[in-house]
């Protein structure tokens, strides 16, 4: 049975972080060390990232609001919201996202009505309400109110992974089953001033977007376009790194722990934890990791995918999904990978069988991997790394 990701959209909010600015706005505040200053314009400037988008229109640094919870433009400080302040606004923007995305995802899915979903699995580590996110977007999409529904809730980075895994494993069981995915993530939410480096890493990097997907093993539904066949899943727990990466409740937000070390982790692990799902496949497992066309890599900060991207061998180009995407988004925790795959659907296809291996990374520390073949979509003349990579990059052999 071929399970297959029949559409993938994504929705993000309309307030844009330029990085340069907001760098300025967090190096500024009272109570900064000189060593605190120096970090926030290191981190800043080291992140690979342009641009971000939050729900936080306060966040634009011009926003005049009233009464402001986040960002008081007149004076330049950044204030000190509660928990409870934090996740109010959850409730409201991520809601607006997790529908928005699944909207787009059922609308886009060919042959799918919204009488078709026979599951919803909501993703987001950012926020908690009840009834939550599988509720709303049941609701406001008008499906079956027998649906099954499902919340992922504060997993981190790798969530995306569970999620898919979960819905092949519940087309298996069903071959009618279509199972509707959807993570939103408000990261923003969760910024605030400190001399803490993980703090201080954390507003460098972190970005709000969602993602949906439409999941199905049916084979009744027409060839409308890129697809993405769900062929294995695996999950490994690295021996060390348990301290390295959290995600924590505190009083003014949940707390990211994002040790230096990260990066050495995956760097001595990577390949321990691609062994046994490329063992599902002698025609990938046996050959250099180069020759899998497509990496879908999360980009939890530029030198994790530096270290990806030297330890497995991999050219620059095969990094450009996941590097664009981190310097357009920032890192959206659970639905950033899910932009790096729509990020390779969007690129042209040759009409081959396409391999993608996608991975992420979280609290654990986690190794999410999945193998993946790209199918379907209108065949292009010219190979996909030839449109999609600046000339004089090498294009590689896709498997």
């Amino acid at each position: 049975m071929t399970v297959t990701l029949r559409s993938l959209e994504t929705a993000i909010p309309p307030t844009v972080l330029v990085q340069s600015e907001v760098r300025d706005a967090f190096a500024t505040q009272p109570g900064l060390t000189r060593l605190g200053e120096r970090l926030v314009r290191t981190c800043f400037d080291s992140a690979a990232i342009d641009t971000r988008r939050t729900a936080l229109a306060e966040l634009s640094l011009t926003d005049t609001s009233e009464n402001p919870q986040f960002y008081d433009a007149r004076s330049g400080l950044l204030l000190r919201p509660s928990t409870k302040t934090r996740n109010d606004i959850f409730v409201v923007q991520a809601t607006k996202l997790f529908i928005e995305a699944a909207a787009k995802a059922l609308d886009s899915c060919a042959g799918i009505a919204a009488a078709d979903i026979t599951h919803v699995i909501t993703v987001s580590c950012t926020g908690f309400f009840n009834p939550g996110p599988d509720y709303k977007v049941t609701r406001a999409l008008g499906l079956n109110p027998s649906v099954e529904r499902y919340h992922l809730g504060f997993m981190g980075c790798y969530a995306a992974f569970p999620a898919m895994r979960a819905a092949k494993s519940f087309c298996e069981s069903n071959p009618d089953a279509v199972v509707l995915v959807v993570s939103a993530e408000l990261c923003s939410l969760h910024v605030r001033t400190s001399n803490d480096p993980d703090a201080i890493m954390g507003s460098s990097l972190f970005g709000d977007g969602a993602a949906a997907a439409v999941i199905t093993a049916r084979e009744d539904l027409p060839d409308a376009g890129p697809a993405i066949q769900l062929d294995h899943f695996e999950t490994i727990l690295t021996p060390v790194g348990e301290e390295a990466m959290a995600w924590n409740i505190g009083d003014e937000g949940f707390e990211m722990v994002l040790g230096t070390y990260v990066p050495h982790i995956i760097d001595d692990h990577i390949v321990g934890a691609l062994k046994p799902l490329l063992a599902h496949d002698e025609t990938v497992s046996v050959r250099p990791y180069r020759e899998i066309g497509h990496w879908a890599i999360h980009p939890g900060g530029r030198s994790i995918l530096d270290k990806v991207e030297a330890k497995l061998g991999l050219s620059e180009q095969q990094l450009i999904p996941a590097r664009e995407t981190l310097r357009t988004m920032g890192n959206m925790s659970s639905a950033t990978v899910l932009f790096v795959l729509k990020y390779i659907l969007e690129q042209p296809f040759t009409g081959g069988n396409e391999r993608i291996c996608s991975m992420a990374f979280g609290p654990g520390l986690t190794v999410e991997t999945g193998l993946f073949t790209r199918v379907g979509g209108p065949v292009s003349p010219a190979a996909p790394a030839e449109q999609a990579v600046p000339a004089g990059v090498p294009a590689p052999a896709a498997v």
